[in-house]
């Protein structure tokens, strides 16, 4: 079973950045197209960001699209979203889930407690 680990959160004002990493463990995720969801408050969780590693292609939302940018590290097992400049709609709480390439949902059913991200104004 994949495990997953978010942490980087924190509070910023508008402008900012914050780098968010996802520790991977559990099955390899070499073969899998990892990314990041959030949810803000009273609103359904939405994707943000995806990347596959066999093609190293990356899509992202349209409202993070030239200020969010998703890597990854195979030798750390690790996913980022380097979050810059930084809106006050980007509030929400962040996770990583491995994704369906297209469909852009989650693959796996269960969720980390992910990690806040508060920007204020």
């Amino acid at each position: 079973q994949v495990q997953l680990v978010e942490s980087g959160g924190g509070s910023v004002q508008a402008g900012g950045s914050l780098r968010l990493s996802c520790a991977v463990s559990g099955r390899p995720s070499s073969s899998r197209i990892m990314g990041w969801f959030r949810q803000a408050p009273g609103k359904e969780r939405e994707f943000v960001a995806a990347h596959s590693w066999s093609t190293n292609n990356t899509h992202y939302t349209d409202s993070v699209k030239g200020r969010f940018t998703i890597s990854r590290d195979l030798r750390k097992n690790t996913v980022y979203l380097q979050m810059n400049s930084l809106k006050p709609e980007d509030t929400a709480v962040y996770y990583c889930n491995v994704v369906v390439w297209g469909t852009w949902k989650s693959e796996l059913p269960y969720w980390d407690q992910g990690t806040q991200v508060t920007v204020s104004s």
